[in-house]
């Protein structure tokens, strides 16, 4: 393991833990740290609801995790600290009801812009005060949330996922991209971020791995793919059914909203084209390595092998970090293709 100098504060004061680990999936899911503290500290604290922050080594400016208890269990050796970042008050918010807004005529998010109408939620829901949007932008291309109004009480985390899921972007010829949404650090606050999905043949890569050097290990996941696609265009849709892979990946639906696309066979077009895009991501790997544990979601990385066949560009979902007072490891969760790189790294070790 490479040697490093992590510090948890909580409420500002730096603790010492014994182990921990950070774990953060990406995609609109809560990062967790869990960490042990000696006995005589956690004992005589009460720490539910206290804010924690991670930094990886003592010189970071910026914390790599900001959250707030959520749960400790204390044993006769030590006390185990669970803490959930901002997004697990999507769902929680500390107080079941504190998550929940009533969306009606009155109180609504009506004819705003997908960012707008998120940063509105967050005020309703008096989530604002954990979760900042003071850097959240917009989506590309702006969508406007008037259509199909949205009515009922709702998480905030339902309401973010219907609005994001409207905005694909076409600028793209080959495929579309969605829009991700994900949380950085401001060196005092959390704040939520939109942008477009990374384009594996243009993006700047961050990191470089080997399967010689700094690739451990290496599993592979089968996602759950849309395969009933509808997309409304101008005052038209069009609906994308793959029987065969509905057959394969039973029904799962996805809607989305274009509003260039002016006819039924454009808007279906369109949804086999999201389809396509879907299945080049239907894999993603999770692989270990002492390196890229400052990668963050949607950052692109490169694998290199000796058969250039299976070396190219991967998206960055999540990762996790095992760490103690003086070591850690990484895990790297990414996705690109078909698992041309599983079928590599298992023909090299056989």
């Amino acid at each position: 393991m490479i040697e490093i100098t992590p510090r948890i504060c909580i409420e500002g004061r730096e603790v010492d833990f014994l182990e921990g680990a950070y774990k953060g999936d990406g995609g609109l899911t809560s990062a967790e740290l869990t960490f042990k503290l000696p006995l005589t500290y956690g004992g005589m604290k009460k720490l539910w609801n206290k804010e924690v922050t991670f930094y990886l080594n003592e010189f970071d400016s910026t914390p790599m995790f900001r959250g707030w208890v959520k749960r400790s269990n204390e044993t006769f050796d030590d006390v185990e600290i669970m803490a959930m970042d901002a997004f697990g008050y999507l769902t929680k918010g500390g107080e079941d009801s504190q998550a929940l807004v009533t969306l009606d005529y009155r109180d609504n998010l009506d004819g705003l812009t997908i960012g707008a109408a998120i940063q509105k939620a967050l005020s309703m829901a008096k989530l604002d005060s954990k979760l900042k949007t003071d850097m959240i932008g917009n989506t590309t291309p702006l969508i406007s949330s008037v259509r199909e109004p949205i009515r009922g009480t709702l998480t905030v985390l339902e309401i973010m996922k219907s609005l994001l899921a409207k905005a694909i972007d076409s600028s793209n010829q080959n495929l579309p991209r969605p829009n991700v949404m994900k949380i950085v650090d401001d060196g005092e606050y959390s704040q939520l971020v939109i942008e477009l999905e990374s384009r594996l043949d243009d993006t700047n890569v961050r990191f470089i791995f080997d399967e010689y050097n700094n690739i451990e290990s290496l599993n592979v996941v089968n996602k759950k793919l849309p395969t009933v696609i509808t997309v409304a265009g101008d005052g038209v849709s069009g609906t994308f059914t793959h029987d065969t892979a509905l057959e394969a990946f039973d029904r799962n639906y996805l809607k989305v909203d274009n509003d260039e696309l002016k006819s039924f066979a454009e808007c279906k077009e369109y949804a086999a084209r999201i389809f396509q895009a879907n299945l080049y991501n239907q894999y993603e790997y999770t692989f270990a390595s002492f390196d890229g544990a400052y990668l963050c979601e949607n950052e692109v990385i490169r694998i290199e092998t000796d058969d250039p066949q299976f070396s190219g560009n991967y998206r960055v979902l999540g990762k996790g970090i095992s760490f103690s007072p003086s070591s850690y490891s990484v895990d790297l969760s990414i996705n690109r293709k078909p698992p041309t790189l599983a079928e590599y790294i298992s023909s090299r070790d056989n």
